[in-house]
């Protein structure tokens, strides 16, 4: 049995299946079939008992019958006897006296000789008629007894009419091959369906096994369970279907409450996930409120040929995603500050070697001091008016990138930015600044590659006076053209013709936009660009993001 159990289980998702259905379809033949042919039998059986019996009775009540029994005329009730059976189906009639003498028989050589079956006393004592089955001379058989009376209501004599049992068998054994060509025809029909069905689940399941489906949702359960992010899932009416533990943490749900089954608007109504359930338009990195708490969206429906029949929703608390990125800016940062410091003053440690070894003594003097003036220049002014050491040092790693680059930063002296808001988030800061930065930078050496005599310089300025951060960057490229003003902050567009740029100005307008900030170009009338930043101090930062507003020139 086990070895049996255990082929089944190993056997495909369509194999399995058939033969489930063949073992139904048979065992309910079996079971039909056998309760049929019995009810058949049964039936059969009371309804030739009944005729017998009224036959029976019939025969017992002719007056020829009862007169032959007692002139004991043999030849008058058998001729009677004999035309009535050949009229009728019934196998025999036999009329015999109180002491069992037949006075009719269907062979005639038993007429006069004692009846075999010893079934005649109730019709003799009681004056019944009834069915019985006996053995006979003839062999099995079903009979009716009915008593003959004479005129004074004496029992003279017994009649007995009966019908053989083994026609009763032939008529079930023709009811049986029926019932066997019915389950022949069950199993063939349930062999085509078996198939139909099977191909059917293989093709909804993916054609997985169901073992294989069973791993891969215990796989999947373990996975929902594992993650750091949460994870919703519903289905095409809204009705959860997932709900992982990451996710009731983070929306500080009830952890002692399923939410499986439930609807997707009344346990978090403000969630805009049921609107991709409508449109079927995926929606990366959004940012969302809900259930009180800043997150980070994205959301993903799930398409089953051609049809949105559920999304899947993963989110993670902002404030998670904006520590890492701080850490990765501030990484980022002081690398970028010690990469372009360490190359520069490689390249001057060398001159001065060479001088040194030229025994240009006064020059390498004058090198180390110009070197030291101007960097020493710009930390004085970084200390005194930008005290923040991230936005001061993102300066610093621009100036030694700008010197790299052969070109130069120029920090403007009347610079201050003292009054930098907490809540500001400093790593959106370094990055705006460092993207428009790297913008001058690049627009400023396209320029010189057509004309190596012009201006390298590269202008900062910044202010925290009144309600506004205010940083107004000068570069001297070509500035940008006012046909490309309306498009330059789009994801993708440069008017550069190398591949991988048009996301630096994309990403300054998407910080601009969470900081509430507003931006405009100018293009100067002898060349160059200006750009202008203005940051509230006051916007909140935390929700809601408006459009950048921008002025051209």
């Amino acid at each position: 049995m086990n070895a049996i159990t255990s082929l089944f289980t190993r056997a495909r998702l369509q194999t399995r299946l058939m033969l489930s259905l063949i073992f139904v379809v048979l065992l309910q033949a079996i079971i039909s079939g056998s309760f049929t042919l019995h009810y058949i039998k049964v039936v059969l059986e009371d309804r030739i008992g009944d005729q017998a019996l009224q036959l029976s009775r019939v025969v017992s009540a002719l007056p020829q019958i009862r007169q032959g029994l007692i002139d004991r005329d043999v030849n008058q009730i058998q001729t009677l006897a004999e035309l009535i059976r050949q009229e009728t189906d019934a196998r025999f009639i036999v009329v015999g006296d109180l002491e069992g003498i037949r006075f009719s028989h269907p062979i005639a050589d038993r007429i006069g000789k004692k009846r075999v079956g010893g079934d005649n006393q109730r019709a003799i004592e009681k004056k019944e008629s009834y069915v019985s089955k006996a053995v006979g001379s003839l062999g099995p058989s079903m009979r009716g007894k009915s008593p003959v009376l004479d005129d004074q209501g004496k029992v003279i004599g017994v009649t007995s009419v009966g019908y053989m049992l083994d026609s009763v068998g032939e008529i079930i054994s023709g009811y049986q091959k029926s019932v066997i060509l019915i389950v022949i025809a069950s199993l063939f029909v349930s062999v085509l369906v078996g198939m139909a069905i099977s191909k059917h689940f293989k093709r909804i399941l993916f054609g997985l096994e169901p073992e294989e489906i069973a791993r891969l949702f215990e796989e999947r359960n373990a996975t929902l369970e594992t993650v750091h992010e949460g994870i919703i899932s519903i289905d095409r009416k809204g009705i959860i279907t997932t709900f992982n533990k990451t996710a009731v943490e983070t929306l500080n749900l009830p952890k002692d409450q399923s939410l499986t089954g439930q609807d997707i608007r009344q346990v978090l109504p403000d969630s805009d996930i049921w609107s991709v359930l409508e449109s079927g338009e995926p929606e990366h990195d959004k940012e969302a409120w809900i259930n009180g708490q800043s997150l980070i969206v994205n959301h993903l429906p799930v398409v089953v040929q051609g049809h949105t029949t559920g999304v899947v929703s993963s989110f993670r608390p902002k404030g998670e995603l904006e520590l890492l990125t701080r850490k990765l800016s501030h990484i980022e940062q002081y690398a970028e500050t010690l990469r372009s410091q360490s190359h520069e003053y490689a390249n001057k440690l060398h001159t001065i070697a060479g001088l040194i070894q030229l025994d240009a003594k006064e020059e390498a003097l004058d090198l180390i001091g110009q070197e030291s003036k101007g960097i020493q220049e710009l930390v004085h002014l970084l200390v005194a008016a930008v005290p923040d050491p991230i936005l001061a040092g993102c300066i610093l790693g621009k100036f030694n990138r700008a010197r790299e680059l052969g070109l130069e930063l120029v920090v403007d002296p009347e610079s201050h930015m003292m009054d930098v808001p907490e809540q500001l988030p400093r790593e959106r800061l370094v990055t705006l600044l460092g993207n428009l930065l790297d913008n001058a930078f690049e627009a400023t050496r396209l320029q010189l590659k057509q004309n190596t005599e012009g201006n390298r310089t590269i202008r900062l300025t910044m202010s925290d006076y009144g309600n506004d951060l205010i940083f107004e960057i000068d570069d001297s490229g070509k500035g940008i053209p006012l046909e490309n003003q309306q498009r330059i902050f789009e994801k993708g567009v440069s008017t550069k013709m190398e591949a991988g740029h048009g996301y630096g100005l994309f990403l300054v307008s998407t910080i601009l936009k969470e900081l509430h900030g507003q931006i405009s170009l100018h293009n100067h009338e002898s060349g160059g660009g200006r750009v202008i930043v203005y940051l509230p101090k006051t916007a909140n930062l935390e929700h809601k993001a408006v459009s950048i507003e921008r002025a051209y020139s």
